[in-house]
């Protein structure tokens, strides 16, 4: 029997464990028996690998051939194997030396012809492997840019089957000018949308700065054409870059999402816009046996904006409950429980009724009262009680009227926001959080004052504010004593707290 080895990396959410295949030639009827718990996939890869060695002259050992994927008891995913497996194959044929195949780790799927095509989760694959003292990985040569964003690894890109003898004999294999051109930042198509393409919108424009200042979610509410996603798609240009660590972060789980990231490192905080007829598993995350992330976990770091909001399944919108509190998002599969991080801040829009036309002046709305709670009743109590700032937005003809007034460009209120968010960091860099959104409640009640805390206590007891409420208006007071400068939570910031929480919040204009 002649057995030889090869490593790749298993998946299990963003978490990778190093995987042993090996590859035992012996005698007996020609066959080839694949076992570790593979899944349909990677099942199916001994017969890619066979006709991916036929195709380059190879050839496949014509005698019992086991493939055995370590450890046996984890579930294995995907048909990034495949390169191991041709690896441990070869080498247990003499076509490679044996040792050098257990140097390396390798991911990314062949075709029948012994092309090498990409594949979902080379970042955090490679991560895995470098926290696992692995120092050299060979890749597709098109994932190549995506795959030196590890330091620490050497990197080897391999386009073909041929390519991949040759570094297994320890010789070189030249990059092609492909490597070089996915290499470099992609082409913008335009600049950014900016703040002061927005009509008027005072009250609103103040808003979306406090939530991008304190990482606050907001419920945007106004009737159609007032410029609710307008303002939505421009508020993750107030916010600061990702440090390396988030940008890498972010950057994995795009990365299993099949996400190109040739580019480099996602360094802005994303944005995810699903389609109100999104489903469980696209919100959330999904697959039949291995979860993949969902919309809220590629908003991580960033902004989760769901237009008409009332539109959504409501067992979609009540799936948001945990992840907005803890930041996670954990899914349970036959084959095990993924944890994704799903820390973003969610903007919600919605329309006052379903015509949209309900409390606009000069307009006439025509929907009956049962139909108007049953839409506004879509969107939970417990959802909207998770919401920081409640903005109630102006019509289109006041939006008019004030067009000239408060057109501040995006760069000057994030200036104003780097500022709030680098005086909060340091004040709770000792527990460890960087926006007050993440702050606990009772730390952040602390620092209320005591006439403060009293007009909170009075809306307490005539029933119009919960306890986590009260945690929300005290992190939302710290933030706007933040954008003023302030080191001390005033009464006027406890106040207009509780006045953009409750949606009662006025701009003199």
């Amino acid at each position: 029997m002649t057995i030889a080895s090869a490593w790749s990396i298993a998946l299990e959410g963003m978490t990778g464990t190093l995987v042993e295949v090996e590859a035992a030639i012996s005698s007996g009827l020609p066959r080839t028996v694949l076992v570790g718990l593979p899944d349909t996939a990677l099942h199916e890869a001994r017969d890619r690998c066979r006709a991916a060695l036929t195709a380059c002259e190879f050839g496949w050992p014509n005698e019992l051939l086991t493939i055995n994927l370590t450890p046996a008891s984890m579930p294995k995913a995907g048909s990034h194997y495949d390169l191991a497996i041709a690896a441990a194959v070869l080498a247990a044929s003499g076509v490679v030396p044996r040792r050098r195949a257990l140097d390396m780790v390798l991911m990314g799927e062949l075709g029948l012809d012994g092309r090498v095509r990409p594949v979902r989760g080379i970042l955090p694959g490679l991560l895995a492997a470098q926290r696992c003292g692995r120092t050299v990985a060979v890749v597709p040569m098109q994932q190549v840019g995506e795959a030196r964003l590890v330091d620490g690894l050497r990197v080897l890109g391999v386009s073909c089957l041929d390519d991949l003898v040759e570094v297994l004999l320890g010789r070189e294999v030249p990059e092609t000018g492909e490597v070089a051109s996915l290499s470099s930042q992609p082409v913008a198509s335009g600049p950014p949308p900016d703040m002061s393409e927005l009509l008027g919108q005072p009250e609103a424009r103040w808003a979306a700065e406090v939530a991008a200042a304190g990482g606050h979610h907001m419920l945007l509410q106004g009737p159609p054409g007032v410029g609710k996603t307008m303002l939505a798609v421009r508020v993750p240009g107030l916010l600061p870059e990702l440090t390396t660590a988030e940008a890498l972060e972010v950057s994995a789980l795009h990365s299993l999402a099949g996400h190109n990231l040739n580019g480099g490192l996602i360094r802005r905080p994303p944005f995810a816009n699903p389609h109100h007829n999104a489903t469980m598993a696209a919100m959330v995350g999904g697959g039949s046996r291995m979860a993949r992330p969902g919309a809220i976990s590629l908003a991580h770091k960033g902004i989760l904006f769901l237009d008409e909001s009332p539109e959504f399944s409501p067992q979609v919108m009540e799936a948001l409950r945990t992840p907005m509190e803890s930041g996670v998002v954990s899914i349970a599969r036959s084959q095990g429980i993924v944890h994704y991080p799903a820390q973003f801040q969610l903007i919600l829009a919605a329309n006052p009724c379903p015509c949209g036309m309900a409390g606009t002046p000069g307009a006439q709305c025509r929907c009956p009262a049962s139909s108007i709670r049953r839409y506004n009743a879509r969107l939970s109590g417990p959802i909207l009680d998770r919401v920081d700032i409640h903005q109630r937005m102006g019509s289109v003809t006041q939006a008019m009227a004030n067009a000239d007034t408060f057109a501040e460009r995006t760069s000057t209120m994030a200036a104003r926001v780097a500022e709030a968010r680098e005086r909060s960091r340091q004040r709770w860099q000792g527990g460890g959080w960087c926006r007050n959104a993440d702050v606990p409640g009772h730390i952040a009640r602390a620092g209320l004052p005591d006439a403060g805390l009293a007009m909170i206590e009075k809306d307490i007891l005539r029933g119009h504010m919960s306890a986590r409420g009260v945690d929300k208006i005290a992190r939302l007071a710290w933030t706007l004593a933040d954008l003023a400068g302030h080191d001390r939570v005033s009464v006027g910031d406890v106040s207009a707290a509780m006045a953009l929480h409750q949606g009662e919040w006025m701009v003199a204009v």
